[in-house]
């Protein structure tokens, strides 16, 4: 699977949101001031060719709509970052944002209540 460009996450990011959208739908989704019709028209017919939307045609007008999902792309996306950051370590991922001051001790409760929510449910599963 291949990278997104900024643009071409943007685009996703709205389609992913919306499910099924027309081009106009798309362009409504972007602040002000909107980029124009043509320049998202030529990213959505890349976001097509690289196989991140298919479309549904009606008369001479197309309806898009995610050939991947936003978790796939996402799940994808993570795991080259761990790949190339982290020396494919998803513990050393983990103690990165453990360790990022940006948390706080509520969020690092929370991370830690889900670690042991899936620690339990990985033992009954092996059970």
């Amino acid at each position: 699977m291949s990278e997104l460009t900024k643009a071409e996450e943007q685009v996703m990011q709205y389609v992913w949101k919306l499910e099924k959208a027309f081009l106009k739908d798309i362009v409504e989704q972007f602040p002000e001031p909107k980029p124009a019709y043509t320049t998202i028209s030529t990213v959505v017919r890349v976001l097509v060719r690289k196989e991140f939307l298919k479309y549904d045609t009606y008369g001479k007008i197309r309806q898009y709509h995610p050939a991947i999902s936003k978790e796939h792309y996402f799940k994808k996306h993570i795991k080259q970052v761990i790949g190339n950051f982290f020396s494919g370590s998803t513990s050393k991922f983990a103690l990165f944002f453990a360790e990022s001051e940006d948390l706080n001790l509520s969020e690092l409760e929370k991370m830690k209540l889900m670690i042991e929510e899936k620690i339990e449910t990985l033992k009954d599963k092996n059970e």
